[in-house]
């Protein structure tokens, strides 16, 4: 194919000619335009063509097995219907809830509410306790400024084992040296 459209190109060259040129002539092939050749520095695009690919695969790889398992429990299982209740029967917080996977999460992964109540009542305790200490803490800052008290950060009580110790070192070394 290569050898074909040289030769159309030389034999056009050729019926240019004049009638009295040589036969034999040079044909100088130009490429596209004139000046210098010069070479475009661009960004590379290989990280944003990296994180497309990681992401779509880490979408596929949660998103196709997911949707199977979604597929796969409203197809075999269902939702739950109602029936009575046994009088001494008490229902699990996650029997309220109709789709399986919603029962799932609330089993297995979510608080029930009745143990988010508890924990906001025990955060209302700590608070409170909290806000009582500040109350007390006040109250004794301005006892201490009406009564011109210190804090007497600097005592510090001695155990009676160490100070006897010290005693009888220091009565031993009395004795042995005749004071």
């Amino acid at each position: 194919m290569a050898i074909l459209s040289r030769l159309c190109s030389s034999l056009g060259a050729l019926k240019s000619l004049p009638r009295g040129a040589p036969a034999l002539t040079t044909i100088q092939r130009s490429m596209s335009g004139g000046g210098p050749r010069t070479m475009n520095i661009t960004a590379s695009r290989w990280q944003w063509h990296k994180f497309k690919d990681m992401l779509h695969f880490y979408f596929m790889l949660g998103a196709i097995p997911l949707s199977t398992l979604a597929f796969a429990v409203n197809i075999f299982i269902g939702p739950a219907k109602l029936a009575p209740i046994a009088e001494d029967y008490t229902p699990h917080h996650w029997e309220y809830y109709s789709h399986p996977i919603q029962r799932f999460l609330s089993r297995y992964v979510y608080n029930s509410h009745q143990q988010d109540y508890e924990k906001y009542l025990h955060y209302l305790y700590e608070e409170n306790e909290k806000k009582q200490m500040r109350l007390i803490e006040k109250r004794v800052k301005e006892l201490m400024q009406t009564r011109e008290d210190s804090q007497a950060y600097y005592y510090r009580p001695i155990l009676t084992k160490y100070h006897k110790m010290v005693r009888e070192e220091y009565e031993q070394m009395r004795h042995e040296r005749g004071f």
